[in-house]
């Protein structure tokens, strides 16, 4: 790794520890830090809104299998990473990981898929959040607010490290706290408690799992197209790599964050499904109204639509953070492994990649923009891109820990001595794998997704080309462990 881009007198600040790592970023988030940003970077927009359309395409039981399959499958991706990011605690990890166990290709391939992946994020999510303030300020144009929170996220990541990480804690607390609600209450609404209920009959337990059309109503094939849809809506769980290298402790922080992470998002994805999917009748739910909304207002919930616009907003603000966070380290770490301008490894006083981070905002601006004036063919691209990328970057998170183990084997490692290990090496990685290229295959029979495979394979195989072109076949000395 290169030796650190701050300089020794430095200025100290708040946010300074002892011991800066060798990238030069400073460690200053913590174990709680790393749990609640994935958990933004996860729970979203898709929970809050589309998951009323995962229900209606799989029926009730379907949908709650097609979460555990996607929970499954996180586990086994984050099981991968725990080993990693311990043995790599350097920003913009999984790049690094690639790059190190597979080849600098595959990890210059990584790197750009997953920047572009939170720059299209970055757009349609300050998008969103204009729409949504109109409930409020219809007055107000769409634009003033995406120039408004645009503004709010830059600042918040440019400040410190510490600053975005106690800001996307708060976030995330506030998604946190309205899956629980919808839980506890629905819950309690399933089990016959809903005083506030004004009238009409509620549904008791699981009683709208049977349906006139059998457990799985579309059969089949709307199960496997929601598992599909599953994979994706856990994807950012990942975020907790990408967090390793400014994190303190990360041989303690880092498998304890992980191993929190999947059981929550299990408890609070699997939960908030089996409640939504129990309380509305599979052929009532759409996209036309948030689930939420919808359960909070059958148990008399007051002021449920406002409530919910406002869980949203923060939704989305947590994710447009985090992805702006997760660009700019990606862009840090290409300079780093030397495959990118050396200018994006400029950190501010308070060890921030201001230049990388800048260069980030305007591929989010600019994702913005093409969502206005070219959402049939530019942004079409741009979101094929990104969808496919979630998987991808899950396929090279396994791949890599595949590899690093054996290297670190046949060097004559002892595996057993390693601070984090991947269990039941090598069915975890391999089951990763394969359970993610399986998902990319379904794509293909998906007429709806399909789009991603036409624009995120040549995407792939113009960046290995690239980076052959440029770099030739040059290897980087990798380290294992």
């Amino acid at each position: 790794m290169s030796v650190s881009a701050v300089p020794d007198s430095a200025p100290a600040d708040a946010d300074t520890v002892p011991g800066p790592p060798r990238d030069g970023l400073r460690r200053t988030m913590r174990s709680r830090h790393l749990v609640m940003i994935a958990m933004g970077g996860v729970i979203g927009s898709g929970l809050f809104l589309s998951s009323g359309f995962t229900v209606s395409q799989a029926g009730p039981l379907g949908a709650v299998l097609a979460y555990v399959v996607g929970a499954f499958v996180v586990w086994l991706v984050m099981a991968c990473l725990g080993e990693l990011a311990v043995a790599y605690p350097v920003s913009g990890a999984f790049h690094v990981y690639a790059s190190r166990s597979i080849g600098p290709a595959t990890g210059f391939a990584t790197a750009w898929l997953y920047w572009l992946t939170w720059a299209v994020a970055l757009g349609s999510e300050f998008t969103a959040c204009g729409l949504l303030m109109q409930r409020w300020f219809p007055g107000v144009g769409v634009w003033v607010w995406c120039v408004v929170f645009a503004a709010v996220v830059f600042g918040v990541n440019a400040f410190s490290a510490r600053v975005f990480g106690e800001t996307e804690y708060w976030f995330s607390l506030v998604k946190v706290i309205a899956v629980v609600a919808l839980i506890v209450f629905g819950g309690a609404a399933l089990a016959g408690f809903h005083p506030l209920a004004e009238g009409g009959s509620h549904p008791v337990l699981l009683e709208n799992f049977h349906t006139s059309d059998g457990l799985f109503p579309h059969g089949f094939s709307g199960v496997l197209v929601t598992v599909l849809a599953a994979f994706y809506a856990f994807s950012g769980s990942e975020l907790i790599g990408v967090a390793a290298g400014e994190t303190e402790n990360p041989a303690e922080a880092v498998p304890k964050a992980l191993r929190v992470t999947v059981v929550r998002l299990l408890v609070f994805f699997v939960g908030a499904i089996t409640v939504i999917a129990a309380t509305i009748p599979y052929d009532q739910v759409g996209l036309d109204e948030s689930p939420f909304v919808t359960v909070f207002s059958s148990i008399g919930f007051p002021y449920a639509a406002d409530a919910m616009n406002f869980v949203i907003i923060t939704a989305l603000l947590s994710a447009g953070n985090s992805g702006l966070y997760s660009c700019a380290r990606m862009l840090f770490s290409l300079a780093e492994e030397k495959q990118a301008p050396q200018a994006l490894r400029r950190l501010s006083r308070r060890g921030i990649p201001l230049t990388a981070l800048s260069l980030s905002m305007l591929g989010g601006l600019a994702s913005l923009v093409s969502s206005v004036a070219a959402p049939e063919t530019v942004y079409l691209v741009l979101v094929s891109i990104a969808g496919f990328a979630a998987v991808g970057v899950w396929m090279s998170i396994a791949a890599a820990q595949f590899f690093h183990r054996r290297a670190f084997v046949r060097a004559g490692g002892d595996s057993g001595a390693l601070p984090y290990r991947t269990p039941l090496y090598p069915v975890v990685p391999v089951l990763a794998f394969v359970l993610c290229l399986a998902s990319l295959v379904g794509i293909a029979l998906d007429p709806a997704q399909a789009t991603a495979l036409y624009f995120g394979v040549p995407f792939v195989a113009g960046c290995y080309l690239y980076h052959w072109l440029r770099h030739g076949r040059r290897r980087t000395a990798g380290v294992v462990a």
